[in-house]
């Protein structure tokens, strides 16, 4: 999928001032570093096993964060039967955020007892740029009366599309973990360290891993989006990570979304498993490729720049009969860059999948879809509903996702933990709709 907004600086020290005050810290081994964005690809030798990224903040971390190497979505089943079993799961988690996120020594127990920690990254954890990011799904809040009234308004089960041929048991979930990192081990390691530690109020329900391609770009060269398992790049003209402005209003959900108060600082999460038929596409001509997808392929410019680059925006105004950019291609579908399709921007950070060979022997290969966004009807719902009947859908079929709302950040020190403003809206205290910290339009729902 394709957004407006062209990434614009591209140097400078890492996430300037303006950015510091809305998104999480990474710490550096080193005192210096190229701005990154979201769905950059990951350079080669440029991650350390030092490289840490501070949890706290208004946001979480791992949403506008520049994406690393590895990452997973986990989503669970969610046992809690009132709002102190809530709070003690949120609390829990936090705990453990900060723990994995931070590193150091593994404590050592008594041998006659299970270790502390599963040992796959030896005696020292190292923090490996890790990133423990939190949502919750629209069953958390119906199957639960008293949460009822704190749910997100947009929050809604992911229905299903045209294209779609999902699998229950690959779909939905009460609450969805996204870990990302440097290293493989370290995400697989924080999941068990999760499923270890807090076995009695979440249950697992499915998983998917995926990664990023590491590239070694030509020194002076402008970073580069990723590419997916179909040879383009994917992240071409996200929205600039790095611009606070632009985040708060296509990523982050504020006053003007008309959300409970007490979600302020939160995103909502568009999770997909899109399995890809490489087989069939790896025989499909280059040139129907890349009208299909409306970029060249080994560039990633637009097909009216062809010896551009990806940062390029197309011209859709000079071509509207699409003879350059053909009207069904994936770009022109996603976003046909109208002053209306401005409201339906979203932030993409996938990663891509590989999960060994299906029963009847093809390629079980993907993508791991993720997207954030501070309304997902104007967001992914409506980008979706465009892509209905698109050329791309003879190759790709969704399998799995849902939808989640990311919980706001914490901050670090007191009594703050992740999920606090929402334990403090259920509140007795709360229940009157002056003080709830519901909007106003739920209050009277």
């Amino acid at each position: 999928m394709t957004n407006d907004h062209l990434r614009t600086s591209r140097r400078g020290l890492f996430l300037g001032a303006a950015a510091l005050a809305t998104a999480p810290r990474l710490v550096f081994a080193s005192t210096e570093a190229e701005t990154r964005h979201a769905a950059d690809a990951p350079i080669e030798d440029a991650a350390r096993l030092s490289d840490r990224i501070q949890p706290y903040g208004p946001h979480q971390a791992g949403i506008t964060t520049p994406r690393p190497a590895n990452g997973m979505i986990a989503s669970f089943h969610v046992l809690a039967d009132n709002p102190a079993d809530l709070e003690r799961l949120f609390r829990r988690l936090t705990d453990r955020i900060i723990v994995l996120t931070k590193g150091g020594p593994v404590p050592e127990l008594d041998p006659k007892l299970p270790p502390s920690d599963s040992g796959i990254l030896g005696p020292v954890l190292t923090p490996d740029a890790l990133t423990v990011t939190v949502g919750l799904g629209a069953s958390l809040f119906e199957d639960r009366p008293w949460l009822q009234p704190a749910k997100p308004r947009a929050l809604v089960r992911m229905a299903q599309f045209r294209n779609d041929a999902l699998i229950a048991d690959l779909c939905h979930g009460d609450l969805v973990i996204q870990l990302c990192a440097n290293t493989q081990d370290t995400v697989i390691h924080a999941l068990r360290d999760i499923v270890k530690s807090i076995p009695d109020q979440l249950v697992l329900k499915w998983a998917q891993a995926g990664n990023v391609p590491v590239i070694s770009p030509p020194p002076g060269a402008p970073p580069e989006s990723a590419r997916n398992l179909l040879g383009f790049r994917d992240g071409s003209a996200n929205p600039d990570s790095a611009d606070a402005s632009l985040m708060d209003t296509v990523v982050w959900v504020g006053p003007a979304n008309d959300e409970p108060d007490w979600a302020t600082g939160g995103s909502y999460m568009a999770v997909r498993i899109i399995r890809n038929n490489v087989e069939r596409w790896d025989r499909t001509p280059l040139l129907e490729q890349e009208r299909i997808f409306g970029r060249t392929k080994i560039t990633g410019a637009p097909l009216d720049h062809p010896h551009g680059t990806e940062a390029m925006a197309p011209d859709f105004a000079a071509d509207p009969h699409g003879k350059v950019t053909p009207l069904d291609s994936h770009i022109r579908m996603a976003n046909p860059r109208t002053p209306a399709s401005k409201a339906n921007l979203i932030l993409r950070r996938p990663f891509n999948y590989v999960n060994g060979v299906l029963k009847n022997g093809q390629l079980d290969q993907g993508l791991l879809f993720i997207c954030w966004q501070a309304d997902i009807e104007k967001g992914f719902i409506t980008v979706q509903r465009r892509l209905d009947g698109e050329p791309l859908e003879e190759y790709i079929k969704p399998v799995g996702g849902g939808y989640f709302f990311a919980l706001p950040g914490f901050a670090e020190g007191g009594d703050d933990f992740l999920g606090r403003t929402l334990i403090a809206a259920l509140s007795p205290t709360s229940q009157d709709s002056s003080q709830s910290g519901l909007s106003t339009s739920q209050a009277q729902n």
